[in-house]
């Protein structure tokens, strides 16, 4: 399942952390990633525990908690602190599949990865290339979206981020682990979280709407780890 969740950010809050973001000291992307991963990616990141990326990430997990989309379709039970990259003078990052496990910086916990995501903090207008390319059973997708927008895929998705030849691609990206580990669960039970949103806004709170919920809640508490 790859969802689009638009406006996870506003337009200032993007605005504030381009602005922190450009005085920052960057550092070899190559540090977050295994040896698989660093014959394939060149780019430059955020260093995992810098007081910048906490104080920034702290910025995307709160609106990550506000964003009722992002929680149905992720079903978060952790998320990592978000990191931070950036792509210039045709830095690419080429096919990879995430690790399956990361520790968190803060703590001596591991999370797994089931669902990887991708916010955007450069417009599509400011960069050309550095398309995220992700690869599943229904083909190839290429994604490329507006600044504060976000892409949620698996974490067992083939993916790569395409050369970028003029401008800079800077975003930020992390993992969730989710309560529901199984994709094909986490997408049935968004689409039916999705329709019963939507006929409550017509129908309201009646019989059927109690139990269609109550369907909802049931497959959760039978599927959900928490």
């Amino acid at each position: 399942m790859m969802l689009h969740i638009p406006d996870v950010l506003t337009a200032e809050q993007v605005a504030t952390i381009r602005t922190r973001l450009a005085e920052a000291d960057w550092v070899d992307g190559r540090a977050t990633v295994g040896s698989q991963g660093a014959q394939v990616k060149q780019n430059r990141q955020l260093p995992e525990n810098s007081p910048l990326a906490r104080e920034l990430g702290q910025i995307v997990l709160d609106a990550l908690a506000n964003n009722p989309l992002f929680f149905s379709a992720a079903l978060p039970k952790r998320t990592c602190p978000p990191l931070f990259n950036s792509y210039a003078g045709g830095e690419h990052y080429g096919n990879h599949i995430d690790g399956s496990m990361r520790r968190i910086p803060t703590g001596n916990e591991w999370l797994r990865t089931d669902v990887s995501s991708t916010l955007f903090l450069s417009a599509p207008e400011e960069y050309d290339g550095g398309e995220l390319i992700v690869e599943d059973a229904y083909g190839v997708h290429e994604v490329k979206l507006p600044a504060g927008d976000l892409i949620l895929y698996p974490s067992t998705s083939v993916h790569r981020v395409e050369p970028v030849t003029r401008g800079a691609r800077v975003c930020s990206f992390f993992w969730t682990q989710s309560m529901v580990r199984d994709d094909a669960r986490r997408a049935l039970l968004l689409e039916l979280d999705r329709n019963i949103q939507s006929l409550r806004g017509r129908l309201g709170d009646c019989a059927e709407m109690v139990g269609l919920t109550g369907h909802y809640h049931n497959l959760l508490r039978q599927w959900a780890d928490v």
